[in-house]
Formats: C-alpha cells, sequence, structure tokens
C-alpha cells in the first residue's frame, strides 16, 4: 500500500492473539497450513485432544510439515522422516543418533475458545488466554448462527476491512440491496463513537427506516417501515462484534419490552495473513425462531452477498493503493472511529517495536 505500509515497513502487532481456524476446519487426524503474519504455519490436533501449532518448514530442508504424519502429540516430517514434539523440538532422525539441539522449530501457543482457535504469534511468555475476547452468542443455546462458521480469504490489507466495518454509510450504496436497504441511510447522523484503549464502541439508529433486505426477506410480515439499531465494538487487532435490532417504529429501548422486536448478532475476526491477504472469519446468529433451519441459511446466504460486495470493492482499492505514486486520504466525519483505531494501532506497533526485534522482511533462504 503506497506510503502507508511500504515494503520496508513491518505494519504487524505480535503481541495479541488472532484468529487462527474455526475447529470445524480440523477435523480429528487433519492438518491444517495456514499463513499467520507472514509466518507459514501448521495446526493439527494431538491425540490428547490439544491443538498444536507449528512453524511449518521443517528445520532440514524447509519441506512442509503440513504433508507430514501425525503420530501422537508429534509430526513426522514425510520427506527425511524428522519427528517433532508438540513443542517443535525434534525427538527422531532416522539412521542418526545425534540430535542438535538446533533441530527444532518454532511452536506457538493456541487454544480453544468460542469455536476458534486462537494463536499467538508474538512472545509466548505474554500469552495469556484470558486476554482472548469470547464472544457469548456464538456457545449460547439461546442464539442460533450457521450450521458450520464461516470464512472468507481477501486479497487486501486487513485494515481496509477494519476502516470498512467501522463505517455504516457504505451501507447504503455498497449494500442497497442486499444489508443496507437505501441510499437514505447514509444520510442518517453519523454514529455515537465511544473511543476506547483498545478499540470503539459506536451505535447507529435509523429511526422509521424501510427493513434491511435481508431481514424482510426472513420476515414476510414485517412492516414498511421500523426503527433499526447496529451497536458495534471493534477491538484490537481485528475483532469486530456487532448487535442488530429490528424493532416497532417508537420502540423504547428502556422499556425492556421486546415484543415485536428482533435481534441479530454478527462477530467478524480478521487476521493477516500477509501485508496484502486477510484471513476473514464470521458467524451471524439470531434468537428468535431457532429451530428453524431456513432462517440461519437465509441470513448466511444474505450475509454472504453482503460481504462478497464488500471484498469486490476493497479488494479493487487495495490495487489502487499499490500505485508507486503517493496517494494522501481526505477524511470525512464519518471517519471519526477509523482514525482513532489506527491511532492506537499504531500507537501499540511503536511500542512493541521499541522492546522487541521481531522477524525481518527479507527471505535470505540460502538452499535456493
Amino acid at each position: 500500500m503506497a506510503r502507508l505500509m511500504s515494503e520496508l515497513s513491518n505494519p504487524f502487532l505480535y503481541n495479541c492473539w488472532y484468529a487462527a481456524a474455526w475447529t470445524h476446519e480440523i477435523p480429528g487426524g487433519e492438518k491444517l497450513a495456514r499463513v499467520y503474519l507472514d509466518k507459514p504455519i501448521v495446526i493439527y490436533q494431538g491425540e490428547s485432544g490439544n491443538y498444536i501449532a507449528l512453524d511449518n518448514r521443517c528445520c532440514h530442508r524447509g519441506a512442509p510439515l503440513s504433508l507430514g504424519r501425525i503420530e501422537g502429540e508429534c509430526i513426522r516430517c514425510m520427506y527425511h522422516g524428522l519427528k517433532y514434539d508438540a513443542d517443535g523440538v525434534v525427538i527422531e532422525i532416522p539412521g542418526q543418533d545425534f540430535i542438535s539441539p538446533n533441530h527444532r522449530v518454532q511452536s506457538y501457543p493456541i487454544v480453544e475458545k468460542g469455536k476458534l482457535l486462537w494463536i499467538w504469534m508474538g512472545d509466548p511468555e505474554l500469552a495469556n488466554s484470558d486476554a482472548i475476547t469470547d464472544y457469548a452468542p456464538l456457545s449460547d443455546s439461546a442464539w442460533r448462527g450457521f450450521e458450520k462458521e464461516a470464512y472468507l480469504l481477501y486479497k487486501a490489507n486487513w485494515m481496509l476491512i477494519v476502516d470498512n466495518l467501522a463505517d455504516f454509510s457504505h451501507l447504503a450504496f455498497v449494500h442497497t440491496n442486499t444489508l443496507g436497504g437505501s441510499e437514505d441511510y447514509a444520510f442518517v447522523t453519523n454514529p455515537e463513537v465511544e473511543k476506547l484503549e483498545n478499540g470503539f464502541n459506536a451505535v447507529r439508529w435509523s429511526k422509521n427506516d424501510i427493513p434491511a433486505p435481508y431481514h424482510a426477506k426472513i420476515n414476510p410480515d414485517v412492516p414498511d417501515k421500523l426503527d433499526r439499531c447496529n451497536s458495534v465494538q471493534m477491538l484490537v487487532p481485528g475483532t469486530f462484534f456487532m448487535s442488530t435490532i429490528m424493532a416497532p417504529v417508537g420502540w423504547d429501548p428502556d422499556s425492556k419490552n421486546y415484543d415485536g422486536v428482533k435481534q441479530y448478532r454478527n462477530c467478524q475476526f480478521m487476521t493477516p495473513e500477509t501485508r496484502s491477504t486477510t484471513h476473514f472469519f464470521w458467524n451471524y446468529l439470531h434468537n428468535y425462531r431457532i429451530d428453524d433451519p431456513t432462517i440461519s441459511a437465509s441470513l448466511e446466504a444474505s450475509l454472504l452477498e453482503g460481504f462478497i460486495e464488500d471484498k469486490e470493492i476493497i479488494e479493487a482499492q487495495q490495487k489502487m493503493l499499490e500505485y508507486e505514486d503517493e496517494f494522501r486520504s481526505h477524511g470525512l466525519q464519518g471517519d471519526e472511529a477509523l482514525v482513532h483505531f489506527r491511532k492506537i494501532f499504531n500507537a501499540l506497533v511503536k511500542e512493541e517495536r521499541e522492546k522487541y526485534s521481531f522477524h525481518t522482511l527479507k527471505i535470505g533462504n540460502t538452499i535456493i
């Protein structure tokens, strides 16, 4: 991205938890090869049920361990047979008794919480799983989400996705016929933004508005007008939660009367794959008619359609920002939340660089 994150910079924040995979993506006995923060990682589940994350490059010649064989808690490289334990230490080399302390690969803390696997890419001594923000609706039987939680790969920098989620007004133009409903939505007053030390909260009401298309599709008796509210929370490094209310016009949220009110919960997790590609994990849940599987199926189809709309414009934006000439963004009043998020994120990266020296960007592999 032109001068925003140049090839000479390292834009990643390491000492934090990142969403790595939904648990259903790694069935028992299988391995998952993914790249996080420009690092190739293999994830597998040992016979104990614990998940293990290792550098995916065998320390001998760099062959991918993801092509290897799981043996108990260990994984064996199927190029020359080196066997690694759960800590990434080589414990067997066929035909050789001597094993050097250098015969090992980096291991990474990984934990399961809320149907997600979370990986820590920084200093393992700082990896406290209590710091993971567990999204309660994912494990609450009162809420129903997709049959299988969803994943997309964006060919764009994760911060462009964060910017998009911090900006409600794009719903009117990008998602007119899917998630927004009308271009009039863009002319509603900007949301109330609460700035946090690790992100922001934002609330945006749109009263006496037409129903969102995805909501009308599964509620054919919906009135012509209703009051809509989106309450979001965005947390560093890329965690997004949203509560959506579709209520009768004039509904008083302080009344605690939810007759006729429909609610949704949305979680999205952005994890950098590289500087220009992003892992995107998401689910959309509802708390009414949860015994009807067609509701969640319709929501998944509608939200996917909307996210593909986002993906198309964000990936095109990425290409525009990769041109060599410098581009300077000129802000709008509605940018308050995204500007704050970038400010605190950049401050955290700067603070981390003063204490740690994480990997450089040069590829210097002597065997190729």
